[in-house]
């Protein structure tokens, strides 16, 4: 079993020690990654309804079936939302709990891909692996919101570390027990932490063809009674949700199973209803939402290439399991960017042992600075012209965002082309990481506030609060989980997927039993015409979308509205 060199006599990359480093890079990806959190409440699409469910579970106990409301919520297992929900109970603050699983989930990430490339090779490949991976526009965007696959990503991440801990530097069966378990709590977050198995199929080909830094762990027991631990995390939720379903016998309950185990699996991946795209799709999304990561490919392939050909393990594990994941997602017709997320830190393990050399060269350095001074530009004129010109593009923008986001848009502009500057094409990584380090602090610490009142829909709430009276209930209809999430004082729903005239007949029905203390909080396209609009109150606009407030005598008699349809 291979020892790496102790942080004490590793040799810095820029620093006195390595430990100082090491420490540098924490304290730097706790900032890119969390600042901010506490400025903002859950914003659309995903955020509000995972928090929603979150808060149900903590307020009303059904941790085993989330809901949205007084619906169930079948489509993701309730992992993401237990912790949310624990965190709560932790910190009691939801602008705080709802993010937490991401940032630590980050930094875990980080951590794992730091610790394999320190241990495969050296403190200096692994500090730039990892440093690589934070500075990737794709991980810090979604590792900063409070989605599943962030959280996904630290799981399959984990299981990675286990399974290449016992496979290239092993034999340690406890790792690798550690792997397959946590491959087990990735299936029952999201559904694919099975992919971290995948890296079995490289391993199997590198010791069949005896590669290079392959570890020989022996014991047919052994690998069984691992691999089975895969199974544990998922029995854990699955016995108890099956029995309580059999045992309750309600159709909801048996609904909720069917569809979490066959419909938001099998079904979505096989044959799909939404985010239809070619099989292509992942190689441009790897081409702009890896950058700068992806600008080194070109000098970074040829230079993987040889190494396989020298039969190196430590490349081909991370690497093929990368194509492996990569073919997995490509078969499905349905797509989604966030998808292949899990792939990005073995690529970026792999890229660290190189990055020494490749950042020596002239062309990779000049590709750094071109990004950045692009980025830069583009958003100081776009914000520029927007402030001084009002073309129409930005009014339309305006439409949806505080025209005060220019302002934040024109300072991190500023900032990059004072990073190109400062760095020059020299020292461009550093220039790329002061652009990030000022983008991800002004949008955290300034566009945070400006943008939350309407993208959480807490302005149109309170307004709508403040229109009815403390004492009125609101009756939601055609909500969006931010309005649930968000409502002040008491408040009633008539279902989320039920269909907007059936809301309407409840809603109407409930609003004319006590009109005095009732108001509706509707989308203004499921009114129809079915609501006299001078007797209604316009309460306002978030989310692009029009929320209005209705009393009972602005209903008109015996009318129902045609089923409408979001546009969102």
């Amino acid at each position: 079993m291979n020892r790496p060199v102790p942080l004490t006599r590793a040799r810095p990359l820029f620093l006195r020690t390595a430990r100082s480093e090491l420490i540098a890079l924490l304290l730097f990806a706790l900032v890119l990654l969390g600042i901010g959190i506490g400025l903002r409440d859950p914003w659309p699409s995903d955020e509000p309804r995972f928090a929603l469910v979150a808060r149900w579970m903590v307020e009303h106990g059904q941790w085993l079936f989330p809901h949205r409301g007084h619906e169930l919520y079948p489509d993701k297992p309730p992992v993401f939302m237990w912790l949310q929900a624990i965190f709560y109970l932790i910190v009691r603050s939801w602008r705080v709990a709802f993010l937490l699983p991401s940032l630590l989930s980050g930094l875990m990430t980080l951590g794992l891909v730091y610790d394999l490339g320190r241990r495969l090779w050296n403190h200096r490949s692994g500090l730039l692996a990892a440093a690589t991976l934070l500075l990737t526009i794709h991980f810090t965007y979604q590792f900063r919101n409070a989605q599943i696959d962030p959280l996904e990503v630290g799981w399959i991440t984990l299981a990675n570390y286990g399974l290449l801990r016992h496979l290239l530097l092993g034999p340690n069966w406890r790792w690798f027990a550690i792997g397959c378990f946590f491959a087990g709590v990735g299936v029952i977050t999201k559904g694919v932490g099975v992919l971290a198995l995948l890296m079995l199929a490289p391993f199997l080909f590198a010791r069949w063809r005896g590669w290079r830094h392959l570890a020989q762990p022996h014991g047919g027991w052994r690998w069984a009674g691992s691999l089975a631990l895969f199974l544990v995390p998922i029995l854990a939720w699955l016995v108890p949700m099956v029995l309580t379903a059999h045992l309750d016998g309600d159709p909801q309950h048996a609904a909720y199973v069917q569809n979490i185990l066959f419909g938001q699996t099998v079904h979505r991946y096989a044959t799909p209803t939404g985010h239809i795209h070619s099989p292509f799709y992942f190689f441009g999304i790897m081409a702009t939402d890896w950058l700068p990561l992806a600008l080194l490919l070109p000098w970074a392939i040829p230079a993987w290439w040889r190494r396989l050909k020298r039969r190196d393990t430590r490349y081909l594990l991370p690497l093929g399991w990368w194509l492996l994941v990569l073919l997995f997602f490509s078969l499905s017709p349905g797509k989604r960017d966030v998808y292949i997320l899990p792939a990005l830190p073995m690529v970026a393990l792999a890229m660290g042992p190189l990055l020494p050399g490749l950042l020596r060269k002239i062309g990779p350095r000049r590709a750094i600075f071109v990004l950045t001074l692009l980025l830069a530009s583009l958003l100081t004129v776009l914000a520029a012209l927007a402030m001084t010109k009002h073309p129409h593009w930005a009014v339309h923008i305006e439409r949806s965002l505080d025209p005060r986001i220019w302002r934040v848009l024109l300072a991190i502009g500023v900032s990059g082309l004072l990073a190109a500057v400062l760095f020059r094409i020299r020292r461009a990584a550093l220039g790329w990481a002061f652009f990030a380090l000022a983008l991800w602090s002004l949008y955290g610490l300034w566009g945070y506030p400006i943008l939350n009142g309407d993208r959480s829909a807490l302005d149109v709430m309170q307004r709508a609060r403040e229109l009815a009276g403390p004492r009125a209930t609101l009756g939601l209809v055609a909500w969006k989980e931010q309005n649930l999430l968000m409502a002040q004082g008491p408040v009633a729903e008539f279902g989320f997927l039920r269909p907007w005239p059936q809301q309407f007949q409840a809603a109407t029905a409930w609003l004319r039993a006590d009109p005095s203390q009732r108001r509706l909080f509707i989308l203004q396209q499921a009114m129809g015409d079915c609501v006299q609009r001078d007797r209604a109150v316009h309460i306002g606009h978030a989310n692009r979308r029009e929320w209005w407030l209705v009393p009972a005598d602005a209903l008109i008699p015996g009318c129902v509205p045609a089923d409408g349809h979001d546009d969102d």
